[in-house]
């Protein structure tokens, strides 16, 4: 059996009248920025409470803490999405789980929950080693300048912990893209689903999925240049890999 290839397949309409393949791909990709995005907002900053928390004297925050992200680390992803989906509107009073089933585009809301949580708990692991990295000193001079525990971490520690875990935070940042595509389990047409859709329609399988690798290498290409730009603007001379002057 032949493959028909036909690369002009994407200037052609598709079968739902949204527009040509093209289009339904773009389209998708939308989603897939908007959700990684909007995940990527939330999981940075509970990941930076975390985090930090867990780097401090409060025992019962340390805790706390640990137990966050043990939960959300070890739990697959996918399983997760279906818990925030299918069971936490269950569990929920029936006024408010009615609601949350109502919610216009509800998928992509829950796919942004459920992708915040799952990298806010890895987003946490890196800023806890990136603080644990640093010298000791660097507290007790903030302590001896008169600071307070929270603003020791504001001024001294956090600037220079979250320099030294850029690189690996730009790999989460890649991850949280590529997981979008699991939110085509429960109906966010993303990328991954419209390439499917493109796909079950025109039969032309290796040029969808084709395209949709090509749109992915691009997308993250993209972020690696800008976190790397980020790094060399943020970087301190002579410190962390800073050129120095």
């Amino acid at each position: 059996m032949n493959y028909h290839w036909n690369w002009g397949i994407f200037w052609e309409l598709s079968p739902d009248a949204s527009g040509t393949y093209l289009q339904t791909l773009l389209y998708g990709l939308r989603w897939t920025l908007a959700t990684g995005l909007s995940a990527w907002v939330v999981a940075l900053a509970l990941g930076l409470i975390i985090g930090t928390i867990r780097t401090t004297p409060w025992v019962w925050g340390v805790r706390l803490g640990n137990a966050y992200v043990e939960l959300f680390r070890n739990i697959p992803l996918l399983v997760q999405m279906f818990l925030w989906f299918f069971v936490v509107p269950e569990l929920l009073p029936a006024s408010i789980g009615t609601w949350l089933k109502q919610l216009p585009n509800s998928s992509f809301w829950t796919a942004v929950v459920a992708l915040a949580f799952f990298t806010s708990a890895r987003v946490a692991e890196q800023v806890r080693a990136g603080i644990g990295s640093l010298p000791r000193g660097q507290l007790a001079a903030g302590t001896a300048l008169g600071l307070t525990l929270a603003q020791t971490y504001r001024y001294v520690l956090l600037p220079m912990a979250l320099r030294i875990v850029l690189p690996p935070l730009t790999s989460e940042f890649l991850n949280i893209i590529k997981n979008t595509a699991v939110a085509l389990t429960i109906g966010l047409m993303e990328l991954t689903a419209s390439t499917r859709s493109m796909q079950e329609f025109s039969f032309q399988i290796f040029e969808a999925f084709t395209a949709a690798t090509l749109i992915y290498l691009v997308v993250n290409g993209v972020v690696v240049l800008a976190m790397r730009g980020l790094e060399r603007w943020v970087a301190v001379p002579g410190y962390i890999g800073g050129r120095s002057s």
